[in-house]
């Protein structure tokens, strides 16, 4: 079987930035079995696979581990794969996933994701986070991941997590953030349980940093920068119960997967 296969980087407007996503379009779902080792193969933090669904697609994700329930760099990825390079006409493409329906627009080369908010809210904090994250954090809160909130960019940009320790956490996901020097916020993302040690650009933790920030901040429209060693710029948009994560996105590699 031949299966097509694009390496798109989101969140980036030139390679070997932002958050590399593989997409793989097809005519049905593959087994699950299959989808998951196609991702463990490819290696990347996530593997996006969409078939056609009436006038949109159904889109799933999967890590080199495990499938996930919301994503946004390959919801990024999938949407520009749809442009550019398999002749989608409209200016909205709609995805019905695990997370509902998703959406994504698009104003020249700049991609507009429709998500759902995740508002952080007070937790219980696992007695190893801090130990396991490092520096000395001003608040922590949880949505599906923990947030812990850092006094400036300089201490998130140091830490050098205990990625073993990060693992064994009650969370899916850690995030690390503080106010930003050239942006409204900056971030880092740690899922190491998940089969990404550290995430380059993560769109779905924006669904959580932007109703966090917009409330801290006072302001609606926040720029964010993912301070990853590759790093990527999003423009983040609070709307209540949803948020708008937008950014540019590259082609760096298509081809075929034989299976």
């Amino acid at each position: 079987m031949r299966i097509p296969i694009y390496q798109v980087d989101a969140f980036a407007a030139v390679p070997f930035t932002g958050n590399p996503a593989a997409v793989c379009p097809l005519e049905e779902w593959l087994p699950d079995s299959v989808m998951q080792q196609i991702a463990a193969e490819n290696n990347l933090a996530e593997t996006a696979f969409f078939v056609r669904q009436g006038s949109g697609y159904a889109l799933r994700w999967f890590t080199p581990l495990v499938e996930i329930d919301l994503c946004g760099h390959a919801t990024l990825a999938s949407a520009f794969v749809l442009w550019e390079k398999l002749g989608f006409a409209g200016g909205l493409i709609s995805f019905e996933t695990r997370s509902g329906t998703l959406t994504v627009s698009r104003n020249g080369d700049v991609l507009a994701l429709d998500f759902p908010a995740r508002p952080p809210q007070a937790c219980e904090v696992h007695p190893a986070l801090l130990v396991a994250l490092g520096g000395s954090p001003r608040e922590v809160l949880a949505s599906r991941d923990y947030l812990v909130v850092y006094g400036s960019e300089e201490e998130v940009q140091a830490l050098s997590p205990n990625m073993n320790a990060v693992a064994r956490l009650d969370r899916f996901a850690v995030i690390a953030t503080a106010p930003g020097k050239q942006h409204d916020f900056v971030s880092r993302f740690f899922a190491p349980a998940q089969g990404i040690p550290e995430d380059p650009v993560t769109g779905s933790a924006h669904c959580t940093l932007t109703p966090y920030w917009s409330a801290k901040l006072g302001k609606t429209t926040l720029r964010a920068k993912q301070i990853s060693p590759r790093g990527g710029e999003l423009l983040c948009e609070d709307r209540g119960e949803r948020v708008s994560i937008a950014g540019k996105a590259v082609l760096y590699l298509e081809g075929s997967i034989f299976v």
